[in-house]
């Protein structure tokens, strides 16, 4: 009946272990990031009360390296990591660390174009937003 293979109880939770473990596995980050084959990096956004500030870790880039672009409402991040000793002649037993170029949008609305800044310290990179002051529509009371 389409293959269907009578086994022991033992087998059948070994193999629900291993369907686990490779799900699991698949859905790592690393595995993940893996299959994008691109550089990754990690991003926080929070909102005060006058801006929006990004702030991305990318640890190995050098601030001449990285470009940022508002359009559309979209933060554009990029830039690229050279890869550390090309010249080097030994071969890796391991090589977990990413090469090349990135690039990473986030969208972000009410946004002050003119007044974006940015600073590059210690391998952090920090986005401030101003927001776009909004003017007080006429309150109409709904009855």
């Amino acid at each position: 009946m389409f293959g269907l293979v009578p086994f022991k109880t033992d087998d059948v939770k070994k193999r629900s272990e291993s369907l686990e473990d490779f799900i699991t596995e698949f859905f790592k980050d690393d595995h993940v990031g893996n299959m994008n084959m691109g550089i990754k990096f990690k991003a926080d956004i929070r909102e005060t009360a006058t801006s929006y500030i990004l702030e991305a870790e990318l640890p190995g880039v050098k601030k001449k390296d990285i470009t940022l672009e508002y359009k559309d409402d979209y933060l554009i991040v990029g830039g690229k990591r050279e890869e550390a000793n090309e010249e080097s002649k030994d071969s890796y037993i391991r090589r977990e660390r990413h090469y090349g170029e990135f690039t990473r949008n986030f969208y972000i609305v009410n946004v002050d174009e003119e007044q974006i800044c940015a600073e590059f310290k210690e391998g952090v990179l920090k986005v401030t937003m101003p927001k776009e002051k909004i003017e007080n529509s006429k309150k109409i009371e709904i009855k």
